[in-house]
């Protein structure tokens, strides 16, 4: 968000302009930071500028892509491993970097670290950049001298996360190729094919079959309301965007893709993995439970988690042991639980979990390289029973052409 400011600087002279920040306390914050005391902090109005209204549209804006923020890492882990001052570092990488926006946050980065700011605090000004796990990793690693572990873990779990989604996508070619020729298919025969037999069938007199009259009851719908069939496809398909987008709608679609056949099971092995992995790290790098807890819950990209994580965070404050929370979120395992009560009873669930995320990480290999076998049958046997039905519904009537045209 955007923030206008007034306020004054060291020497009392009055300092005007705009900043962006998370929060207008974020904002005031940060103008304390500059040495300037605000006087006014007000959210700028989204339509006060074509400039700002184009910079307020997120989907207009250039995106910083899982790839430019892995070399970030390992440039960063790099440099700072050599010794390099962090504001000479970004600066350099502000000027090479490929993303332009990429560039423009990490010159801003840069201003803000001349400041006074902490390299957390100024990238939390930029969360759609860099998520909570990203600020709360390099805020360990800035507390405990070892800010190029922390790039280097980073480095790390953006790689992992990227190769997940990678191989779902490669899994998924196939599946949405053929729904797509099927479904271009189905028109294609309402639009051209069915009307031409229905023409014909009609001009003999022929007793149509029942399935042949549901074929050209559909195609003479689709001829006739197509205006209106787009029109609420596009309404669908837009009420149901807003809808998952919605706090209650997403934790509601979230849960359900969990439960989905088939690729249910795999996503849930795909949570348990980025959960045992990214808890892991943050337990590692310093961070207190409660902590590692809430910055885990944000990063999840599944609301329906982040909220038992979150409930989960909230017990282990009210003095809870992580083992008894996680069992009654109800949603691990039974090896996730027995290994963060192993860890618990040992001083080490950081390690368990590390185990855990590669153990799933092997059954998500496994799953999605059985993936397309499983879906297979299912598509084939949506295919069968198309042709079945088309075949069905034109040829019967065909087979009594003759019969028809001697009558």
């Amino acid at each position: 968000m955007l923030f206008a400011y007034r306020g004054r600087d060291g020497e009392g002279a009055l300092a005007e302009g705009t900043l962006e920040a998370s929060s207008s306390d974020a904002a005031a914050s940060e103008l304390q930071r500059r040495g300037i005391t605000p006087l006014t902090v007000t959210e700028k109005a989204a339509g006060s500028s074509s400039k700002d209204l184009f910079k307020d549209i997120e989907w207009l804006q250039a995106k910083v892509s899982v790839d430019d923020l892995i070399v970030f890492c390992r440039q960063m882990y790099a440099l700072t491993k050599a010794g390099i001052p962090i504001i000479r570092t970004i600066r350099g990488l502000a000027d090479s970097a490929r993303s332009p926006r990429l560039g423009e946050v990490l010159d801003d980065l840069a201003d803000r670290l001349e400041s006074g700011a902490t390299l957390a605090t100024a990238m939390q000004a930029h969360n759609k950049v860099f998520p909570d796990i990203f600020v709360a990793m390099i805020h360990v690693g800035e507390n405990t001298g070892e800010l190029d572990k922390s790039f280097k873990r980073l480095a790390q779990i953006l790689e992992l996360e990227r190769d997940t989604k990678r191989r779902i996508k490669q899994a998924m070619r196939y599946p949405t190729f053929v729904i797509i020729a099927l479904s271009a298919a189905m028109v294609i025969i309402n639009i051209f094919v069915i009307p031409q037999f229905a023409s014909t069938f009609e001009r003999l007199g022929a007793d149509l079959p029942f399935l042949t009259r549901v074929l050209v009851f559909t195609s003479n719908t689709m001829m006739t309301y197509w205006p209106l069939m787009l029109l609420l496809l596009a309404g669908g398909i837009y009420g149901f965007r807003a809808w998952s987008k919605s706090p209650a709608g997403r934790v509601t679609w979230d849960r359900y893709k969990l439960k989905m056949p088939v690729l249910g099971p795999l996503l849930h092995q795909i949570t348990l993995s980025r959960f045992s992995r990214n808890f892991a790290s943050t337990l590692s790098a310093g961070v207190p439970v409660t902590q590692a807890m809430t910055v885990v819950a944000n990063a999840s990209d599944n609301a329906w988690v982040g909220k038992h994580l979150h409930e989960m965070r909230n017990g282990i404050e009210r003095g809870e042991s992580l083992l008894r929370t996680a069992r009654n979120s109800k949603m691990f395992t039974p090896l996730v639980l027995q290994m963060i009560g192993v860890g618990e009873e040992t001083g080490g669930v950081d390690e368990m979990l590390v185990n855990v995320a590669d153990f799933y990480d092997e059954e998500v290999d496994y799953g999605l390289s059985r993936l397309a076998e499983s879906i297979e049958p299912i598509l084939l046997l949506g295919v069968a029973f198309l042709v079945l039905i088309l075949a069905l519904g034109v040829f019967l009537p065909i087979w009594d052409l003759g019969s028809a045209a001697m009558g």
